[in-house]
């Protein structure tokens, strides 16, 4: 099961040693998807406006990779890609230090994947993407040892072809990585988890996981969401935990932000039979001063109720109603999917 591979991965490599590394928050620029991340402003390239930037799109593919931010947290940022038949290899190129990426990266972005690397193939099949890299992959430092672990699976893992994935170097399954000897599974998957925590007077080994979108903000502006898996008290209903931990807020002294109002309660969350469905209830400590959801606060919750949970839609509510709307003039009257790609930036 997903969260008894998270506890045994979090065992074998040793979690709490891994906490003490730094982290960062959240942001993005506006896509031309409503429901994606923080809206800033790459309206212009969605519409059309820059002739330049729209000759570009057409000849693009938008893909989400990850890379470490300036406090040394995994984030995800959405690209315009050449368009390619193997968009697997080329997130990956795109990911390498001083490659295509870097003159793209918002400020304190940096690539994991070190310099040098190239990929020397890839397999997908059955939802398993084997991926061998050539032997520069093994040049880097102790501390980015699990974040270039976490950057492989979830930047693979979002691309909807691939479910696992298996290391290879110069042609040999990676069993431990050089560096720091983390075991290396043979197949691994988001169930790794990403920027790992653990909530106070939590036991491991009694723990379950929820994943947890926080924000932040570079220095030049650029707002962006930040996953953080938390370990918190097992507990069979974990859309409820996620919830309450991401009102409950990030650890403090780590440079996240909030996005919802401490004193938001949770009414009510449920999840369907078929598992595609959270219906979350708040009450209306939840909205703005104009009585609408922030959409910071209203993306947070949709990306960490379908991260945790596995849901593909979310429903949210206030004090049961459901016509309400976020500030980015998102509807919540019908149920709304995951956004495609996360912290898109501006090209």
């Amino acid at each position: 099961m997903k969260h008894n591979k998270l506890l045994r991965m979090a065992a074998i490599i040793g979690v709490v040693a891994m906490l003490s590394s730094g982290c960062s928050l959240l942001g993005s620029k506006k896509s031309g998807e409503s429901i994606d991340p923080p809206p800033v402003d790459a309206e212009t390239m969605a519409s059309g406006k820059d002739g330049a930037a729209a000759v570009t799109a057409v000849n693009s593919m938008q893909t989400t990779l990850y890379f470490k931010d300036a406090q040394g947290y995994v984030a995800p940022v959405t690209m315009h890609l050449p368009k390619t038949v193997s968009i697997a290899t080329k997130t990956l190129e795109y990911m390498v230090d001083g490659g295509p990426a870097s003159s793209t990266l918002p400020k304190g972005f940096t690539a994991l994947l070190p310099k040098g690397t190239t990929v020397k193939g890839i397999n997908i099949k059955n939802g398993l993407a084997v991926v061998d890299f050539s032997k520069e992959f093994t040049n880097y430092n102790a501390q980015d040892e699990r974040k270039i672990l976490e950057a492989v699976t979830w930047a693979l893992t979002g691309l909807g072809t691939v479910d696992k994935v298996s290391i290879w170097v110069e042609g040999k399954a990676l069993k431990e990585m050089p560096v720091h000897n983390t075991p290396v599974e043979a197949e691994l998957t988001r169930a790794m988890g990403i920027n790992l925590e653990i909530a106070s007077n939590i036991n491991v080994g009694q723990s379950v996981p929820v994943t947890l979108y926080f924000a932040n903000q570079t220095g030049d502006n650029f707002n962006y969401y930040v996953p953080v898996t938390r370990l918190v008290q097992r507990t069979s209903d974990v859309a409820k935990a996620a919830v309450e931990q991401l009102i409950k807020g990030p650890n403090t002294g780590k440079g996240l932000v909030s996005v919802m109002a401490p004193e938001t309660n949770l009414l009510k969350v449920e999840v369907s039979s078929d598992n595609q469905l959270v219906t979350v209830d708040f009450n209306d400590k939840l909205l703005g001063s104009d009585k609408k959801i922030p959409s910071s606060a209203a993306q947070a919750v949709i990306l960490s109720l379908t991260e945790t949970t596995g849901a593909s839609k979310v429903q949210l509510k206030v004090n049961g109603n459901v016509q309400v709307s976020s500030t980015d003039n998102q509807s919540f009257t019908k149920p709304v999917a995951r956004p495609v790609h996360i912290n898109p930036v501006k090209m």
